[in-house]
């Protein structure tokens, strides 16, 4: 059972502990294709799985491909008309939706319906550097911190949803971009940080139902990367931040005007270098 706060149900009709089924629950995917990366686990399986029970064709993004067929025929044994495919691609953040963008516009214009990117990013936003994007030590191991790191990623996420909406909106074309959090959920990442893990550890510590309580299952960490992907009420809505399947406030440095030019200009120049590169 979960505490009344998070069982409170927000302007969108659903709150924390709601789903990935129930916030989709009765949308009518079909002729919708979605690429999903980070799908052989986690959240991203469940993303994937979810999208394809309500008839959209998942495109899972993934490192591993033995993986990602595996995925894909658990997801085609519990639905048998699911359209799923697993394909190894490079999941660079901001370089693979930059290589999609010019398919999104044509197929946006073409079809009339209107393209979403969705960032997963995190209330850890919030904890990052104090300078927000350390631009002038990226690949500077000097003062480097695990968490802060991490912290910095996901500020990044929002920084670039937030820029390639107003982008979007300046081209015209009927694509939003926004960003989410998830929650607080147990998910792969914990393996690769020894302060995520300790954090792990102490929630799943806490006694009763004080620690069920601030801890998302898989099915609630996965409901308003959904919400967000699929649901009318978000249509329209480009450069937000949401949580628990509605619109939340990011902190002042996800909205710096300037952080967002230096990023996007940053990574810019980083995506040329890699296309030169593979020229």
């Amino acid at each position: 059972m979960k505490l009344w706060l998070f069982n409170r149900k927000g302007p969108s009709g659903f709150s924390a502990s709601s789903t990935a089924e129930e916030v989709t629950d009765g949308i009518d995917g079909s002729g919708l294709t979605a690429i999903v990366t980070g799908a052989t686990s986690g959240i991203g399986t469940e993303t994937a799985r979810v999208l394809a029970l309500r008839g959209v064709h998942v495109v899972m993004g993934v490192r591993d491909i033995a993986a990602g067929k595996d995925v894909k025929e658990t997801i085609v044994k519990e639905i048998p008309s699911a359209k799923v495919d697993a394909m190894e691609l490079d999941l660079s953040h901001f370089l693979l939706t930059n290589l999609l963008l010019d398919t999104m516009k044509k197929t946006a214009r073409k079809s009339g319906g209107e393209g979403r990117i969705i960032n997963v990013s995190s209330e850890g936003h919030r904890l990052a550097y104090h300078e927000g994007i350390r631009f002038d030590k990226i690949n500077d191991p000097s003062g480097y911190n695990g968490f802060r790191a991490y912290s910095q990623s996901k500020l990044a996420n929002i920084l670039h949803a937030n820029e390639l909406a107003r982008r979007l909106k300046e081209d015209g074309v009927d694509i939003t971009a926004n960003s989410v959090h998830p929650g607080a959920i147990a998910t792969n990442i914990i393996r690769h940080n020894s302060l995520f893990r300790s954090m792990n550890t102490i929630l799943h510590a806490l006694p009763g139902i004080a620690g069920k309580c601030l801890l998302k299952n898989v099915q609630q960490g996965t409901a308003t990367t959904c919400y967000v992907a699929l649901h009318p009420q978000v249509k329209g809505k480009s450069g937000f931040y949401f949580s628990d399947s509605k619109v939340a406030q990011p902190s002042s440095q996800a909205l710096n005007v300037e952080i967002f030019l230096l990023l996007y200009n940053c990574k810019m120049q980083t995506m040329l270098l890699i296309k030169l590169d593979l020229a």
